[in-house]
């Protein structure tokens, strides 16, 4: 990031603070990005550089869920290599799964980007989202696929087909994910898990395709503020997913829903004031 514009305004504990925000929502049903773009209206971090430092801040998250899976993903790429094996459906549905996403996001990036990202149509989309979840929950289906090794490629497809609806910011990738493959069938675990998976190529691809368009923005000044986001989304991250884990084998996901209409109902009375 150059010095004129993009070291963050608050130094160091801005770093940590949207560190931490994108760590411990990012793979929650509340919109890591509604929540990162108001957090960064709050925080006054508004210009290019420090949009730049949010999708950096991101692999972090991206990273804790491969450290968290790593033996699942280890064992999965060894498939690949192994004669006489077949390829590994889990492989096959990520990336059909991936598909829809990824079509419509390089279609409509620009627009997306230039349109959708503001705190009113994050407080907005939260709100919606958040009587959808409750909804879902009200009227509960039995699930038929118990675990992601169930799942095949016609599954991954309407599940990528429901996390295309996160494109729009506020909505809420892992909200989106979860919610729609509950839906058709998939338990509140294996949905959960898959959405967990399903992160990796959709945020790797995002923020490749950021990063390519605006590393220029990059500087090494700011090093020291992206490791800290960095490593701060990492750890948060991690302790995220192994507590929602924990919590989706005991309850479902109402309280989201009523925390994303309550948050978002403060964000839009916080911008209209």
């Amino acid at each position: 990031m150059t010095a004129a514009t993009t070291g963050l305004n608050g130094g160091w504990l801005n770093a940590a603070i949207l560190g931490a925000v994108e760590g411990i929502t990012e793979f929650l049903p509340v919109s890591s990005t509604g929540h990162l773009i108001v957090a960064a209206h709050f925080l006054g971090e508004n210009s290019e550089a420090a949009k730049l430092f949010e999708v950096v801040i991101q692999l972090g998250a991206i990273l804790a869920v491969c450290w968290h899976y790593r033996l699942r993903l280890w064992q999965t790429a060894r498939a690949v290599f192994r004669k006489g094996e077949p390829f590994p459906p889990l492989l096959t549905n990520l990336f059909v799964a991936f598909l829809p996403a990824a079509i419509l996001g390089f279609a409509f990036y620009d627009f997306i980007k230039a349109h959708l990202f503001s705190p009113v149509t994050v407080g907005a989309a939260l709100i919606v989202g958040g009587i959808v979840i409750i909804i879902a929950e009200r009227k509960p289906r039995a699930a038929r696929i118990d675990n992601m090794d169930m799942l095949r490629p016609r599954d991954a497809l309407v599940i990528g087909l429901a996390q295309s609806l996160a494109l729009f910011p506020g909505v809420s990738r892992a909200g989106a994910t979860i919610i729609g493959a509950m839906l058709w069938g998939v338990s509140r675990r294996a949905a959960t898990e898959f959405s967990f998976l399903l992160a990796l190529p959709v945020m790797f691809a995002a923020a490749g395709y950021d990063l390519l368009r605006g590393y220029q923005l990059l500087d090494w000044d700011f090093a020291g503020e992206i490791l800290c986001g960095f490593v701060v989304s990492f750890f948060c991250a991690l302790l995220a997913v192994r507590a929602l884990l924990a919590f989706v084998s005991r309850r479902d996901f109402t309280p989201f829903g009523y925390y994303r209409i309550v948050f978002g109902a403060i964000v839009l009375l916080a911008v209209i004031n």
